[in-house]
């Protein structure tokens, strides 16, 4: 079993801080903010939403839920 990378989990962590602070981006802007490919975006989404902390209300385009989150500084 592999673990998640520091380098991983603080990316997806400014994700989720970029999401929660600007409302919505879409796949291509997260890429675009972070200069990583849409694949890398979406997989890190995908982390993010399985935890119940983003949703996606249209295609492509993502906020943060109401659940509360703890993160560690």
């Amino acid at each position: 079993m592999s673990y998640p990378s520091e380098t991983m989990l603080n990316r997806i962590k400014d994700i989720y801080l970029y999401l929660n602070e600007k409302g919505t981006a879409t796949t291509k802007e997260l890429s675009e903010q972070f200069g990583l490919s849409d694949r890398t975006i979406q997989r890190d989404i995908n982390i993010l939403q399985y935890n119940g902390l983003v949703e996606s209300y249209k295609k492509g385009e993502w906020t943060t839920t109401d659940k509360k989150v703890k993160l560690p500084k």
